[in-house]
């Protein structure tokens, strides 16, 4: 149909195909992200049926690059970083540096360059984010030591990579002359030092007033607007400007913006598109695998995956049981940390472009993904099977490490720790509540310490955490996130499970309001009628006291 442009068929066809993979992915129990390569691989050239336009799909997933790369910056606790850099930094560029051996090793075995190699040990050596937070979260552990250790882990990795996005396309630009190889490198560190500068110096001012300036005119969607094109136009203004890369300039908008109190609302706000576009870039990735390496190089896929599963675990568990930390701590890094993703893509997809990296490689890598985040899930099943026996008796984690066991019965529920959570929490914890937390993100810094609350990490709506929060005998429920059709979910499974139960939960408009009471709410709060009658209440003060 001629109306059907390709830029239309392309956005359409990856995202249907996208949910619908994805959807089968997650009743598989598998990370959805392999359901989003699924759909890219096939809408791609190398399987049969419709086939997107690549080059629209590379430009929409150079979007999703950018966004990705803001939610780092965004999410970057340099707190949560200083509290384990002792063991997380030196033992993250270790662990790198043995990842990226053992691959430019299977490199050299197959005849390729040493920079090529380079670049494909590079991509094996960082975990997913996505994928490792969601290990942590679904285990409750990311606010104990060991998840905190493989959150800055982690974060140390984030940083490599986003150092080596700038510092590989110069590198290929320097050609193999050592001296034009240092001019190029002189100069793009020149370059970057100088977008560094301008952003701790103006950026760091700027941004953040600018945010406050627009949340002071109410308007929601200006300001979701404005964080859109803080990311965007600082990411586009320091490739145009200083020559570096849109990853690099999203990532520095994301972290001069995580400094605002207005953060978290630029993360709520901006997630729908910041998803919307992180699956575009998977569905691009997925179009470029070529599934003919399975049969065709099936030994180096095989090494590519022993390096991710084996290779780096091994480099974990002893970095880890080298300073000092239990065996437990050690398994479950070392698990967390085998797999790859996000960075990955974007290494191979770079290294590709620049010819550095060959067709077979690249497919290695998202072969070596797909394969590992599937496995990844089944290697913390068999550490929380045989874990015990691993580490043997009194081997285990402090005990204080893990979050206290919940009060018996008469308890408070509380799901979501925001804005509105965090003063319902500081409240009932102000009278003497025994309260149990729910919160879906990661960074704990906000949240209530576990010896005033029990605080449990993850989705409520999942199910099981409402049975670890002995939701059946609580007394009451307060859902205070903002997004209604999840917290219907929350409060429908709550009163299945405790018919007695009271529950308040948070709404936005009167459909909102009829959607929760339908599922079970006991009572649903709307900020503006709220509003509205306590000034009702104080215009009849006013009139009793004859005014």
């Amino acid at each position: 149909m001629p109306h059907v442009t390709p830029l239309i068929g392309t956005i359409v066809g990856g995202l249907v195909l996208a949910f619908i993979f994805g959807a089968i992915a997650f009743r598989l129990r598998v990370s959805p992200l392999i359901g989003y390569l699924l759909a890219g691989i096939a809408v791609g050239p190398f399987t049969p049926g419709y086939v997107a336009n690549q080059s629209l799909a590379n430009e929409l997933a150079e979007i999703g690059v950018i966004l990705l790369m803001f939610g780092v910056g965004l999410h970057f606790s340099v707190k949560n970083l200083m509290a384990v850099r002792k063991i997380a930094v030196p033992g993250a560029l270790v662990q790198i540096g043995v990842a990226t051996l053992l691959g430019m090793a299977l490199a050299w075995m197959m005849g390729w360059t040493v920079i090529g190699g380079f670049v494909f040990g590079l991509a094996l050596s960082v975990a997913s984010t996505v994928v490792l937070l969601r290990a942590l979260q679904e285990r409750r552990i990311v606010d104990t030591e060991r998840g905190q250790i493989a959150v800055g882990w982690l974060i140390v990795e984030d940083l490599v990579m986003v150092l080596a996005l700038v510092l590989i396309p110069a590198i290929a630009v320097g050609g193999g002359s050592g001296s034009g190889l240092a001019l190029t490198l002189a100069i793009t560190i020149g370059k970057v030092g100088a977008f560094i500068a301008f952003m701790l110096i103006v950026g760091r001012r700027v941004v953040p007033w600018m945010l406050h300036e627009v949340a002071h005119t109410g308007s929601r969607e200006l300001f979701r607007l404005a964080v859109l094109a803080i990311a965007l136009g600082v990411a586009f203004g320091a490739a145009v400007l200083f020559g570096v890369s849109f990853a690099l300039g999203a990532f520095f908008a994301g972290m001069i913006l995580a400094e605002s109190p207005l953060s978290q609302r630029a993360a709520e706000e901006t997630l729908p598109l910041r998803d919307a576009f992180a699956v575009l870039f998977f569905v691009s990735v997925g179009m470029l695998f070529n599934p003919a390496i399975v049969t065709e190089q099936p030994l180096p896929l095989l090494a590519t995956v022993l390096i991710i599963l084996v290779g780096k675990s091994i480099a974990a568990f002893m970095i880890v049981r080298a300073f000092g930390r239990s065996r437990k701590t050690a398994l479950t890094i070392a698990t967390s940390l085998a797999q790859i993703g996000e960075f990955s893509f974007i290494l191979a997809t770079l290294g590709f472009s620049l010819k550095l990296l060959p067709a077979e490689g690249r497919d290695l890598i998202l072969a070596g993904a797909i394969l590992s985040i599937m496995l990844n899930p089944l290697l913390f099943s068999l550490i929380d099977r045989f874990g015990g026996r691993l580490t043997g008796e009194g081997d285990g984690a402090p005990a204080k490490e893990e979050p206290p066991l919940a009060p018996l019965s008469g308890h408070v529920v509380l799901v979501g720790h925001g804005r509105v959570g965090s003063l319902v929490s500081a409240g009932l914890i102000g009278v003497g509540e025994r309260v149990t937390v729910i919160e879906a993100e990661p960074d704990t810094s906000n949240l209530p310490e576990q010896g005033v609350a029990r605080l449990l990490v993850g989705n409520a709506a999942a199910g099981q955490l409402l049975r670890d929060a002995k939701i059946e005998e609580a007394r009451m429920l307060f859902v205070a996130i903002p997004e209604s059709f999840e917290a219907g979910q929350i409060v429908e499974q709550a009163r299945a499970l405790n018919p007695r139960l009271r529950i308040i939960a948070r709404a936005h408009s009167d459909a909102e309001v009829d959607y929760l009471k339908a599922h079970g709410a006991d009572r649903t709060i709307m900020g503006e009628r709220e509003i509205a009658q306590r000034m009702i209440d104080e215009a009849r003060t006013e009139i009793k006291n004859g005014h």
